[in-house]
């Protein structure tokens, strides 16, 4: 088997094969399917555990294309995006990182968190985020086109970015944005409802308990309740641990460590039972 072939088989690995569960909140589906037609990258804003991972999903089935996603972190180097030589069997041979095999399969790549990732590391996506849509590999000499299948989405949540810590201009201005929220409660309980398995009334409470939290946000919390985190309270209810147990060990505990937005999280979680 030779590599093409092989690389072939492995990015078929990536592909979706069953539709992921979806409710779309608003034009996302028809606006990334235009960029993705129209070869601009996309950039998703939103809090943690909002559904934008799922989106992508979604979108990558939906497309029938196969998608490569990337957590990013501080340690996560150009290096680990685009390859490498490494020692193999006694010899150095070169080893295609995530974006790379993406661009080269003109399948979806996803950059997950994208600022939490090194100034310099996030240098190497420009050029694919603009009309060249080339990928430089400078330690092969090699220039990579990117096919019009490819399409390249980065991820950030602007809720929890400093200074330090946010996208430059001349970054998130190559983007089409999409703005990612927490759903009304009547579309956020029947998501819980899907992803967990409770009933209607369940789910009701928990996304109550959830829109409670959430107005603690920058009253001692960094981020309210998550839709994740709901759907796994739900799921912990499912399987027999009472309601309030699996709230407080879910959500609140979960969401912090201080004594005081504890305790203020379980009164709210006593008031729902």
């Amino acid at each position: 088997m030779n590599a093409a072939v092989s690389d072939a088989l492995k990015i078929e690995e990536y592909r979706i094969q069953d539709e992921p569960y979806y409710e779309p909140l608003g034009d996302e589906v028809a606006v990334f399917e235009a960029a993705w037609r129209n070869q601009l990258p996309v950039l998703l804003k939103g809090p943690t555990g909002c559904g934008k991972t799922r989106f992508m999903e979604y979108m990558s089935w939906r497309l029938d294309r196969p998608m490569i996603t990337v957590s990013c972190h501080d340690d996560l180097t150009a290096s680990d995006l685009v390859g490498r030589y490494l020692v193999k069997g006694g010899e150095t041979v070169w080893v295609d990182g995530p974006l790379t095999r993406a661009v080269r399969a003109g399948s979806l790549c996803y950059l997950d968190e994208i600022v939490e990732a090194r100034k310099d590391t996030t240098v190497v996506i420009h050029p694919l985020c603009d009309d060249r849509r080339l990928l430089p590999i400078d330690k092969l000499g090699e220039v990579v086109p990117a096919p019009p299948e490819f399409s390249l989405t980065v991820s950030y949540n602007p809720g929890y970015q400093s200074v330090l810590k946010d996208m430059k201009q001349s970054t998130r201005q190559r983007f089409v944005a999409l703005e990612f929220g927490y759903p009304p409660a009547e579309l956020e309980a029947r998501v819980v409802m899907k992803e967990s398995g409770v009933d209607q009334a369940v789910a009701d409470r928990l996304v109550q308990i959830g829109h409670m939290t959430r107005n603690l946000k920058d009253n001692g919390l960094d981020e309210g309740a998550s839709t994740r985190l709901l759907v796994n309270a739900g799921k912990l209810m499912r399987t027999s641990v009472p309601e309030a147990s699996a709230c407080h060990s879910a959500i609140a505990e979960a969401l912090t460590d201080d004594p005081d937005m504890l305790a203020a999280i379980r009164e709210l979680i006593a008031s729902v039972y």
